[in-house]
Parts: structure tokens; sequence; C-alpha cells
């Protein structure tokens, strides 16, 4: 059961969806505003950030972009029913997966299952399935490139690269092959769940924010490929 922090100036939807994720065990603290669901994700750190994107002081995007500054904490994203511009902006920033209001309970609590396995991919798993997780989680060490799964760790040159969750599953997933073509396909049904339906701009919005991150730390960065038309792949310098 995880941790996790609501930011939502409705209170309405605040009620409602603390009472859902506690009935499912999982412990919620609530914040109102941006400004002070910001100051609580800083000062407490949760397993997952539930934000809504409209709220006064700090909108949720705002929120989202400072705390990747300094924290890959998985974070769902509350949005419009037809915003796609929320979701697109959400995805550019960091966020792991979005929900478009209105929701059901059971979407929200299927949502943030699937987050939470993502990562933590382990926990919940008969024995014989965390045993080839653990084969799955072993570090892996591509030229310069180095991941360690177990502890959610990725270096490039020794130097840290912090990537979210999301991030993450998609550069293991290409770099465990490196050479081969990763269709976006591909790269979804490594990221997410198969209940959640994700379009291309979202894997091509990870991409460009994970060569972002890496040419923060090395401005000739270029080990991740894109093959117009067919996908992504690794390519081992």
């Amino acid at each position: 059961m995880a941790n996790i922090t609501l930011v939502d100036d409705d209170e309405n939807i605040v009620a409602s969806v603390s009472l859902a994720l506690e009935s499912h065990g999982h412990e919620v603290k609530a914040f109102f505003d941006g400004a002070a669901g910001l100051a609580g994700l800083e000062s407490e750190p949760p397993d997952l950030a539930i934000l809504d994107v409209k709220m006064p002081r700090l909108d949720g995007m705002e929120v989202l972009r400072r705390l990747r500054q300094t924290s890959s904490v998985p974070v769902i994203i509350l949005t419009s029913k037809d915003d796609e511009i929320d979701e697109l902006l959400g995805f550019n920033l960091g966020a792991d997966d979005y929900i478009r209001k209105p929701f059901s309970q059971r979407l929200l609590i299927e949502r943030v299952k699937a987050v939470l396995r993502r990562a933590n991919p382990e926990e919940d798993e008969p024995m014989g399935a965390q045993t080839a997780a653990a084969a799955d989680n072993r570090a892996i060490k591509r030229g310069r490139l180095t991941l360690d799964p177990a502890r959610h760790d990725c270096l490039w040159d020794g130097h840290p690269v912090r990537l979210t969750v999301t991030e993450f599953l998609l550069l293991q997933s290409l770099a465990q092959r490196p050479g081969f073509v990763k269709s976006r396909d591909n790269l979804m049904d490594a990221a997410y769940e198969d209940q959640v339906y994700v379009d291309d701009r979202t894997i091509d919005s990870h991409i460009k924010r994970m060569r972002k991150k890496f040419r923060e730390v090395d401005n000739r960065f270029d080990a991740i490929e894109t093959l117009y038309g067919v996908g992504y792949r690794y390519r081992e310098s």
C-alpha cells in the first residue's frame, strides 16, 4: 500500500478520491492549492502524487515543473475531459499518466495501481514472477550508460541522470537490445499497462524529455536514435 499526495482545489473530488484510495489501503495526504501541495511534496515525498491542472496560487503544471527539478516521484495529472494541450504539456513536463475528468473511481484505482506497479515491479508478484523480475532488474551497462533498475539509478559517464518511472522503463527497453529498433507500440507495452491507452505523441514526448536530460550532462548525447516512421533504437557508443 502506498502513501499518496492528492492536490486539488475541489473539495468534493478530494473527499471522494481520498475515500476511494483509503478504501484500498492507501494513505492519502490532501492539499487544496498548488503552493501548499508543492511544499508538502518536497517536505514529505510520497510514493505517488495526483495533481489537478487548474488550481489557485500554482497550477498543476507549474507544480509538476518545479517538482521535476528535484524529484522523480510518479505523478498522475487530472485534466479536463477534452483538453489535449494539458495532456501533452503534462507529459512534456514529466507526468507518468493522466486521467480525464470526469472519471470513475474504478478507473482512478486502476491507473494508480498501474503506475505504482511500474514504479515497484516486484511487489505483489508470486515467487516465480519475482525471480523473473529480479533477472530483469539486473544492472545494464551499455557503453557510457549504466542503468540499475533495482535502485532506479541512471548514470551517463558516471554522472547521474534523473529519470521518471516511465522514462526509465522506456530507456531500459531500448538499452536491453542495442541496435534493435523498437516501435512506439513496443515501447508502449514496455512502459504502460495494457489497459492504459496512450498515443504516439506521448512516447515522442517522453523521448524528447529524456534526450534533454542527457544533454544537460553531455551536450553531444545522441545514443537514442529516431527512425522516422519506424520507431527508436539505442546506439551503443
